[in-house]
């Protein structure tokens, strides 16, 4: 009788133990997340979501007659973007790199596709594909991940397996290798933009992974090289001329190139401390800014938000990138730190460039500002950059 008492607790209550470990480490797996990188990338959205809205709200042209159109699919794009950061973190970072060739792979053929029949126009660049009803992808956004995988995985193969200290110069040309063809089909499209976040990407990368400061120095040299035979050789469109004139002269044709950059200090200095409040911003009402859901977005928060706000904007990227280094300097294995260092560089160097041509310190180079512009590809890719942090953060040892 007490065997068969002694069975039946045993049956009774083993799986009970078995569902409360399953608790227990969904738990210890939601307490151990980096929650102020993962509410700061939420709090950016949100606002980004408020700022779209009141960008597009009287846009008719550009809203089809709903001013909640542009509002709806921007917070529709980040629920879409938050479930692929929570399938990245399910699948991890390492199962992933065993696939980064095939990601890779695809990644190279839909930027391929734009070059097709496939491919359309936005504001000069040939960067898109129309799927449909209202939908359109930007491949070129996927590349940037995509690079960082694959280059972080040749860097990282021999050091992680304990045969070398740092990549030698075969494996630091080879990861090379993996950039120069999206670059190649990047700069045809052309989105200098594009290209100039992943040169950075890149030093980033190799910064990280302890490759010999010569390649740095090489890479830099070659990158301004190639920056003066583009000019002399007059490979750059005529709308990129335009746009490099109006930076180096922002009083170059006011009513012409110089248009956008004008229009938008004017929308910033407006906005004073405090800003003139959300929907009530004169500029943003009277649709004198161009492309400001998209890459002018910042304009919006300095105006109605004020200087205040336009701050906490930046307090929010400066929190994801304080979060993304810590991450990379604790992780214990040299891939999770090179992935997470090519993101820091893509992150830090698309926000300086975004509010940067705002401001007038940069040329207008067609970029969104991450988690706040609005743009489906652009937001799908930075979440999943921040899954793959997560991941890093996740899969580290619980003593590091």
């Amino acid at each position: 009788m007490a065997g068969t008492a002694h069975g039946f607790s045993v049956r009774r209550y083993a799986p009970e133990r078995g569902a409360f470990a399953k608790l227990a480490a969904r738990d210890s797996l939601v307490r151990r997340l980096d929650w102020p990188l993962l509410l700061s990338a939420i709090a950016l959205s949100g606002i980004g979501s408020l700022l779209v809205w009141s960008a597009t709200r009287n846009r008719d042209t550009l809203n089809h007659g709903d001013p909640y159109y542009f509002f709806f699919r921007h917070l529709l794009n980040t629920g879409i973007g938050f479930a692929l950061m929570v399938g990245t973190i399910w699948l991890g970072h390492r199962t992933l790199r065993g696939a980064v060739p095939v990601l890779y792979g695809l990644s190279v053929i839909l930027v391929l596709a734009v070059l097709t029949p496939l491919g359309a126009t936005v504001n000069g660049a040939h960067a898109w594909i129309v799927i449909g009803g209202g939908f359109s992808l930007q491949p070129s956004e996927f590349t940037k991940i995509t690079i960082i995988l694959g280059m972080a995985m040749l860097l990282a193969a021999r050091v992680d397996a304990g045969d070398q200290q740092h990549p030698d110069h075969l494996t630091v040309l080879k990861a090379l290798c993996v950039a120069v063809p999206p670059i190649a089909v990047i700069m045809l499209m052309p989105d200098l933009g594009s290209v100039m976040v992943i040169a950075m990407i890149i030093l980033g990368v190799l910064l990280a992974s302890g490759a010999s400061n010569r390649w740095i120095f090489g890479l830099v040299g070659a990158g301004v090289l190639g920056a003066v035979l583009v000019a002399v050789l007059g490979l750059l469109d005529e709308y990129q001329i335009n746009r490099f004139a109006a930076f180096a002269n922002p009083e170059l044709d006011p009513a012409g190139v110089g248009y956008n950059t004008n229009q938008a200090r004017i929308a910033i200095g407006s906005g004073g401390l405090l800003g003139t409040g959300l929907f009530k911003g004169s500029q943003t009402t009277g649709q004198f800014v161009p492309e400001q859901q998209t890459d002018f977005v910042f304009t919006v928060a300095g105006e109605e938000l004020g200087f205040l706000g336009a701050g906490a904007i930046l307090l929010l990227l400066g929190v994801v990138l304080w979060r993304a280094c810590r991450i990379a300097r604790e992780t214990t294995e040299l891939y999770g730190t090179i992935v997470a260092a090519g993101i820091i560089a893509w992150f830090a160097f698309q926000s300086f460039e975004n509010i940067g041509m705002t401001l007038g310190i940069m040329p207008v180079a067609g970029l969104p500002l991450p988690f706040v512009s609005y743009g489906g590809s652009s937001m799908f890719a930075v979440w999943v950059a921040v899954g793959l942090l997560q991941s890093i953060r996740l899969q580290r040892p619980m003593t590091a």
